[in-house]
């Protein structure tokens, strides 16, 4: 008998395939802007400063390496606590909120999804549409039925309006994923005139938010980036949070996560955290301590944060200044107009505008790698070459 025979083939990751064509590709002026990773000025993604000084002191400090418990280093779980909720949050003074470290932001959303699967049966998920495609897999995978509101059309704008009304109809109860700032995929980000709009349909539909937070620092800064979670933080009984080290301490492959819960008060967090720590044991039993670690090294020294913040800020400082390069690279075509909405979105990612028709042109013609929605990673663009890159978009849209 060949048990695996009724087996068949799933497609590939669509984007690990962009990575896969990309590095085949022999062209010496190829552009990868596919892969969600931050790149250097040489095209490296680097290990921060701040990240070695950590792993210095580990390698000369750490005693052991025996397991870390269901919830993590408690450690690094006060320390994300406080750099996403505030140092002088109330919710941590009373023991409100707690932290379960996770493999990467990824294992915080599987965590969630499982969670509200076993403990709050029946309930729903309302997702952006778009949104980062793992999103819709991982609350599948949980068995959660999937809704969507609408947030970015097919005019390639924010749409509140829609997003508002679509909630509204949202069932009591339900859960809605929030992207804290950054969106992914698109780079649109709400105002905070829209949060508070937001916060009131939660509010009136009785919802519970789940606040997808894996780009702090990346948008405007380490506090500004907070303020539409800690908003409601302070204005909600309840509320999960899903925090990601990979891109703002560049720890990507150490999968560095957190699963931060807001609870009514100090004994249902309790029980809360008592179902998590049993999810959790069923999933990875522990988690990966290694990049828990240097994280709650640098962010328990006053000297290492302070360096680490300072690389924070240039890496967000030269994503804009490679938004801002590229719409006045594309000023000689007649297109700065036309993509001035990437001088205007945040993080990472930027929803083009281009279709997929001119993505495979892009990626046929110029050797520029994209997902064929034609979002494109900011952090990818070879800032010495954006003459290049915009001669390449300017054909396309001409073609």
């Amino acid at each position: 008998m060949k048990h695996f025979a009724a087996i068949g083939r799933v497609p590939g990751d669509p984007i690990l395939g962009l990575m896969d064509a990309y590095n085949q590709d022999t062209n010496p002026n190829k552009f990868d802007l596919g892969v969600g990773v931050y790149k250097d000025a040489k095209g490296l993604t680097p290990i921060l400063q701040s990240v070695k000084q950590a792993e210095q002191r580990l390698v000369e400090q750490q005693q052991t390496k025996t397991y870390i418990g269901g919830h993590g280093d408690s450690r690094f779980g006060q320390l994300i606590s406080e750099l996403v909720l505030g140092e002088a949050s109330p919710l941590l003074a009373d023991k409100r909120a707690g932290a379960t470290q996770t493999p990467g932001g990824t294992g915080a959303l599987r965590l969630s999804a499982d969670f509200i699967a076993q403990c709050l049966p029946g309930r729903g998920i309302w997702l952006s549409d778009p949104t980062w495609p793992i999103h819709e897999t991982i609350f599948a995978a949980a068995g959660l039925k999937i809704s969507h509101y609408p947030y970015v059309g097919s005019d390639n704008t924010l749409n509140v309006a829609a997003m508002l009304a679509a909630l509204e109809q949202a069932p009591k109860g339900d859960v809605v994923l929030l992207h804290a700032c950054c969106h992914n995929p698109t780079g649109f980000d709400l105002s905070q005139e829209d949060w508070h709009q937001v916060l009131d349909v939660v509010k009136r539909r009785e919802l519970l938010p789940l606040i997808d937070f894996a780009y702090q620092g990346f948008g405007d800064d380490l506090e500004q980036d907070a303020w539409s979670t800690r908003l409601f933080a302070s204005e909600l009984p309840e509320l999960l949070i899903t925090s990601s080290c990979s891109k703002n301490f560049g720890l990507y492959r150490e999968r560095v996560g957190a699963l931060i819960v807001c609870a009514s008060d100090a004994e249902k967090l309790t029980d809360i955290r008592s179902q998590l720590a049993y999810l959790a044991r069923n999933l990875w039993s522990n988690p990966p301590d290694h990049g828990a670690a240097v994280v709650a090294t640098i962010l328990g020294d006053e000297q290492l944060k302070t360096l680490w913040a300072g690389e924070v800020e240039a890496m967000r400082s030269r994503i804009a200044q490679l938004r801002s390069g590229l719409v006045e690279a594309l000023t000689p075509f007649g297109l700065a107009e036309h993509f001035a909405h990437i001088n205007q979105q945040r993080g990472m990612f930027s929803y083009t505008g281009l279709n997929a028709e001119q993505v495979q042109l892009l990626r046929e013609k110029h050797s520029v790698y994209m997902v064929g929605s034609g979002r494109a990673n900011m952090a990818g663009v070879d800032g010495t070459r954006l003459s290049l890159l915009a001669k390449a978009i300017a054909q396309v849209c001409t073609h």
